[in-house]
């Protein structure tokens, strides 16, 4: 958990438009695919050909959805050789869900420690 604390400690704040921004970004069903791979793929990331691979986009499209990521700055780029490296910006991520939360429970610390689970029901 000591991780997780200073991830968090490193968000930067947001300001509403940041928000807009970030938002933006993953309303749009591959870049949201895109960002959820990145975040599993952990800090190493991943090269932008395998991503392509793992998600059957186009490279041009990808080319083109990594950039709306980046400008939201949900990701990061990094040269390794001739590849370039993409990681999910977890600070930019962190952000957002600070911003998102920052007034939850009226201020006061929230007790939801597990998700609520939608129990199937049958009539």
């Amino acid at each position: 958990m000591e991780n997780e604390k200073t991830i968090v400690s490193r968000a930067i704040p947001l300001t509403s438009a940041s928000a807009i921004v970030a938002l933006a970004a993953l309303a749009q069903e591959s870049r949201l695919a895109v960002f959820r791979l990145l975040v599993q793929a952990g800090s190493q990331g991943m090269a932008a050909t395998k991503i392509a691979e793992a998600l059957a986009i186009a490279p041009s499209s990808l080319s083109f959805h990594l950039k709306e990521l980046a400008h939201a700055d949900l990701v990061t780029a990094s040269k390794a050789g001739r590849s370039i490296i993409y990681a999910a910006n977890y600070a930019g991520m962190n952000g957002l869900l600070v911003f998102l939360t920052d007034n939850c429970c009226a201020g006061a610390p929230c007790c939801v420690s597990e998700p609520h689970l939608l129990k199937e029901t049958t009539t």
